[in-house]
């Protein structure tokens, strides 16, 4: 048994004898009565010494764990509380504590969609029930999207890669006109922008596929599952996002950004490999050594006008391409029957 499950069953304890108000608890009564309660769950003898004992009132008595237990002795020899409501059960919950209890509801929330979490699903309701009762105002707030589809299949997907089962996955690319079976050895679940992945051996090689565009999952009992000993630091650690080509050297990737908003990628910085080659009052030029994916061009896209690429020129045309393909999008002639329909409008 840990000592701290030792020290919380002496507590318990000690917390049952001073709240009693019909016994005189003496300091070798109260070692007795905390050797007894260790030796009923260790199924072993267990001696307390009277040391030990002194260190746990004193604890109760103070704010270490918040207990500020009101313990006297009186007739210079007989423990009890001076408070006869008072029990360590009971303590007050502070603002503070209300903030954090509501935090730890608010990121518990984001996960109760796996299997380990789902029994605790009334749990964390009653704690935020109560917590709102007395503190209505949150004080964090996470992303999420309730509506997001394939969520109903992390549990399986979960267990699946704890107990090493073979799946069989049917599943439908953006870019397919019909499904496809995959049999798949899953690896690991994966978050990124707010969307989940399957990482998972297939076909002698490694595949991610979105939960979104999962059809069905069925276990296949008779195919030994193969464990790759994945190492998900390692074959992320070169790129951005979830995209991973097997056949990709990762790049240096400069660029530049706007003095504006330099100081959010400095402190945010794309990649892990992230350096700074440059700084003056025009802006930051940055250096990170990935691969080229969709994920990356989505993010550079995503800063617009405040983010300049300079090498490679593979990269630096294609973000050229898209910009130039965007700019079209607002500057193609609406029809004729549109315009006048606006212009009778105003």
């Amino acid at each position: 048994m840990s000592s701290n499950k030792n020290a919380l069953i002496r507590y318990k304890t000690l917390d049952k004898c001073l709240k009693n108000k019909y016994r005189k608890y003496t300091l070798e009564d109260l070692i007795d009565e905390c050797s007894e309660a260790l030796f009923e769950f260790e199924g072993k003898e267990s001696f307390v010494s009277r040391r030990t004992i002194q260190l746990d009132l004193q604890n109760m008595r103070s704010e270490k764990f918040g207990y500020e237990a009101p313990i006297e002795v009186y007739e210079k020899r007989y423990y009890r509380y001076s408070d006869p409501e008072y029990s360590i059960h009971n303590i007050s919950v502070n603002e503070s504590d209300l903030k954090a209890m509501n935090n730890a509801v608010q990121i518990l929330k984001q996960f109760k969609d796996f299997s380990m979490f789902k029994e605790m699903n009334g749990v964390i309701q009653k704690l935020e029930d109560s917590i709102h009762a007395r503190s209505p105002k949150s004080i964090i707030h996470l992303d999420k999207n309730e509506k997001l589809k394939g969520l109903e299949h992390i549990d399986i997907l979960y267990e699946a890669i704890l107990n090493k089962r073979v799946l069989n996955i049917v599943y439908k690319s953006f870019k397919a006109k019909e499904s496809d079976c995959y049999i798949v050895h899953p690896q690991l679940l994966k978050e990124y922008n707010n969307r989940w992945f399957l990482i998972c051996w297939c076909k002698n090689k490694m595949y991610t596929l979105a939960l979104d565009r999962i059809e069905t999952i069925s276990v296949e009992e008779k195919m030994a599952y193969i464990d790759k000993d994945f190492d998900s630091d390692r074959y992320f650690g070169e790129v951005i996002g979830v995209t991973v080509s097997e056949t990709q050297r990762p790049q240096n990737v400069v660029f530049k950004i706007n003095a504006k908003h330099a100081p959010y990628v400095k402190t945010k910085p794309f990649h892990h490999s992230q350096e700074i080659m440059a700084d003056d009052e025009s802006g930051t030029t940055f250096k990170i050594c990935v691969q080229l994916n969709f994920e990356l061009e989505r993010m550079i896209l995503g800063l617009g006008e405040f983010i300049t690429v300079l090498k490679p020129e593979k990269l630096r045309n294609r973000i050229e391409k898209s910009l130039k393909e965007a700019c079209g999008n607002y500057h193609q002639e609406e029809p004729k029957k549109q315009d006048d329909t606006m212009a009778q409008k105003l």
